[in-house]
């Protein structure tokens, strides 16, 4: 992609934690169908990108609430008509940006807009503009949100920089603190080194800002019932550990931190950094006298000092929950600490279940790495109890990228009246079982009727353009000449040195047009990076927004589909796509909602995955589920889903692969074919030396014990380790405990005797027979009936 002239920061951050661009650049990202709005001041100079390329981007400028075409040095050329329909929209999408306008008191009836990119554009294409006065700054990244599956014309990101003519300014009138939630109850500054305590009320939401990045800031709240009656009963993190079942709670299910009595006080709805410690104490003048630093400035004294208003006791050291806190029990059970992930702005929002005395630290520790170095303030927001915030995480797609929230998808409605135990899967909540079902019954479901499974986490990416198939040919290392419209091809996407970046399914909609549906975000970026190398004509465009999908899984599969997909006479029925084929279909006739329905999945038996519009994706539920009710039809998390995948012998990320496994090492070697494909791709030579002399083979494993192996243990000879589990599993259709694993080649013949090393590897073992892959139908009729 273009270089930004300074203002693009680098994407592998060198300094953990720091601001990403220059003092006096800010960055405001633009989601595609979306808007930002932000100051600008006299002399502001504005770039604008468009990231994908082919995005038009609508910029209206407003000057004591009124358009004014004006504010910056270009002729408007449109009638901010992509602001209008965002603001006339009633999605909840968009309740923050009409928040927003409405808060800067803005008029936009008259705007006249500046259209950029009309003509189309190449992916990082700028433009530029300068602000001429004072004023407010509205970019939209027009089009329409509701685009079809078949519209390669939707939305997509821009980002905007901005480079201030005078950071002072911007800094005395801009706090430099993430917009409030909603309009705040009290702000409270923690300055650097001190404390703050201060009372919530049940229901009432708490906000605890990291203001500059890479600063711990300790927490403790008390039952303001108790302390009434002279009980001291504050957040114990080891009551909460135990009751959460990890290391500290968050967002989600395991969201609460208790007291001793087992009561909860808060609950963590959002959080942007997802590096805290539930360990430690705060840090207390014993640490810092016995490191040399006699009567340094401590977190348990600043504690001590805030809390005595209240009547509670001094302590020597404050347990606490310790927010931005990066440390770790290393291999040799030693606590360790780094320097914290927060970045400026990071923040984690609890909610208040009782009335409380709360009090915040910002701490001063400045002898080690748990503040960066150089200790700063944090910011405590409290709000009232009508804020209307969703349980998140914070989930950034590159490491220089604005965090986002965990979204959910279409099909969320549906799903979240029937379970509550979600898993965060790539910036989206996916369920991990149903509770009236539960992973066992829901895997029997899919293995003897049928399954659907939410997976619209996945990322799909629009390859177009008269170079399109070239690219992908060099990109990939299946050979995309040989596959036809209207298949689909699996395939994995190889560093040049042969390691695995992604694996994905490539469906050729055209001779020029290609979708790639696949795991990671950064997957787009490196197809990008290698046409704008390579100097290819095409456009690469994110679709995940515009594409959410169901499985469709089981025996019963293709009776339930034949039901209510329509497809045209030049397209195949339900009952006629092959394996690996896809049809351009619609919901139950010629006038109903666009899908695409696969023969694919990840489960080993037969089945299809169904793609639609997130609008759509409620009827599309609605309608599978009355389709499917006289054919066993279950909803399925992803716990069940593993269940299957591994019988299968189906590989997954940062189990069977990462970027130091080839795919040969990953048991998917076929996708390969060295000898018949005849053009260069990326990787060839590397795998072509790999595939002479393996390190590594992918096997099952037997396991000659009811207990279940786990991932990342050693498999041994003796005292020789061998191999390494990938995935395990007790399969409920064998009967016994399985597992995937990689092994010395020397080692890895059908038959031969090794060991599961449990606890250190040593002192306890599960014997277990290398076996051929997949362990449950291995001549793989299941999927092809």
């Amino acid at each position: 992609m273009a270089r930004r002239h300074g203002t693009e920061p680098d994407p592998y951050i060198q300094s953990p934690g720091e601001p990403t661009l220059p003092r006096g650049m800010e960055r405001y990202p633009v989601n595609g169908g979306g808007a930002t709005v932000f100051p600008v001041y006299g002399g502001d100079r504005l770039t604008v990108v468009d990231v994908e390329g082919s995005q038009v981007a609508e910029v209206t400028g407003f000057i004591r609430g009124r358009g004014d075409a004006g504010l910056f040095a270009l002729e408007p050329n449109g009638w901010a008509g992509g602001l209008r329909s965002l603001l006339a929209s009633r999605s909840p999408r968009q309740s923050r940006l009409r928040e927003r306008v409405l808060g800067w008191g803005l008029d936009p009836t008259d705007a006249r807009s500046i259209r950029l990119f009309t003509e189309g554009s190449s992916p990082g294409q700028e433009s530029r503009l300068m602000a001429m006065a004072d004023g407010v700054c509205v970019v939209v990244a027009a089009g329409d949100g509701a685009s079809s599956v078949h519209d390669q014309a939707s939305p997509t990101d821009l980002t905007v920089f901005v480079e201030r003519a005078s950071p002072e300014r911007v800094e005395r009138e801009k706090p430099g603190l993430p917009e409030p939630l909603a309009e705040p109850l009290e702000e409270l500054r923690v300055e650097r080194a001190t404390a703050r305590a201060y009372t919530v009320k049940s229901g009432q939401w708490i906000q605890v800002i990291d203001v500059e990045g890479r600063q711990c800031s300790d927490f403790q709240a008390f039952r303001m019932s108790q302390l009434e009656r002279g009980v001291e009963r504050c957040l114990d993190v080891t009551t909460t550990r135990t009751l959460m079942g990890q290391g500290s709670p968050h967002p989600g299910l395991h969201s609460k931190y208790y007291d001793v009595d087992f009561q909860p006080l808060v609950q963590i709805v959002q959080d942007t950094c997802n590096r805290h410690d539930a360990f430690a104490l705060a840090c207390n003048p014993k640490y810092y006298e016995e490191m040399g630093y006699f009567g340094h400035r401590n977190c348990t004294d600043n504690f001590n000092a805030e809390l005595d208003p209240y009547g509670v006791t001094a302590r020597r050291g404050w347990m606490s929950m310790n927010f931005f806190y990066n440390t770790a029990i290393d291999d040799h059970n030693v606590l360790t600490l780094d320097e914290p992930w927060s970045r400026p702005g990071d923040y984690v929002l609890l909610r208040a279940l009782t009335d409380l005395v709360c009090v915040t630290s910002a701490c001063p520790d400045d002898i080690d790495p748990a503040n960066g170095w150089n200790p700063t303030d944090i910011h405590v927001r409290v709000y009232d109890s009508d804020l209307n915030a969703r349980r998140s995480i914070g989930f950034r797609q590159r490491p220089d990228s604005e965090v986002e929230m965990t979204r959910e998808t279409g099909f969320y409605p549906r799903t979240s009246a029937l379970t509550r135990n979600f898993t965060e899967y790539h910036g989206f909540w996916l369920p991990t079982d149903y509770p009236q079902h539960g992973a066992i019954d829901e895997y029997w479901a899919c293995r003897e009727k049928a399954a659907v499974i939410d997976l619209s986490a996945l990322r799909k990416f629009e390859v177009m353009g008269p170079d399109a198939e070239s690219l992908l040919q060099y990109c990939l290392p299946r050979d995309v000449r040989r596959i036809a419209v209207g298949q689909v091809s699996y395939s994995p996407l190889c560093h040049h040195d042969g390691g695995m970046m992604d694996d994905g399914t490539l469906f050729r909609l055209g001779r020029d047009n290609f979708r790639w549906v696949c795991g990671t975000d950064y997957a787009g970026d490196w197809l990008r990076e290698q046409a704008e190398a390579g100097g290819y004509r095409v456009v690469i465009k994110s679709a995940t927004d515009q594409l959410h999908n169901v499985a469709v899984q089981g025996p019963n599969s293709r009776a339930i589909l034949r039901r209510i997909v329509w497809t045209r006479p030049d397209q195949p029925t339900v009952d006629e796509l092959k394996l690996f084929r896809f049809s351009i279909a619609r919901l139950h006739h010629e006038d109903g909602p666009p899908l695409i329905v696969s023969r694919t999945g990840y489960t080993g038996e037969l089945g299809f995955e169904v793609f639609c519009h997130p609008d759509d994706a409620v009827m599309l539920w609605d309608e599978l589920q009355s389709a499917g009710a006289d054919q066993g039809l279950t909803p399925m998390g992803l716990e069940a889903l593993d269940m299957l995948r591994i019988e299968a012998g189906l590989a997954a990320a940062g189990h069977e692969f990462d970027d130091s496994t080839d795919p040969f090492e990953a048991g998917i070697g076929f996708t390969v074919p060295l000898r018949s494909k005849e053009d260069a791709f990326i990787g060839r030579d590397a795998l072509m030396r790999r595939q002479t002399s393996p390190h590594r083979h992918l096997v099952g494993l037997e396991i000659n014990n009811e207990e279940t192996a786990a991932h990342g243990e050693g498999v041994f000879v003796g005292r020789h380790q061998v191999g390494v589990v990938t995935s395990a599993v007790r399969s409920p259709v064998l009967g016994r405990s399985i597992a995937l694993c990689r092994l010395s080649p020397e080692y890895a013949g059908p038959g031969t005797e090794v060991a599961v090393g449990k606890l250190d590897g040593l002192q306890k073992r599960l014997s277990a027979q290398v076996v051929s892959v997949p362990h449950f139908d291995p001549g793989r009729e299941r999927m092809r009936s």
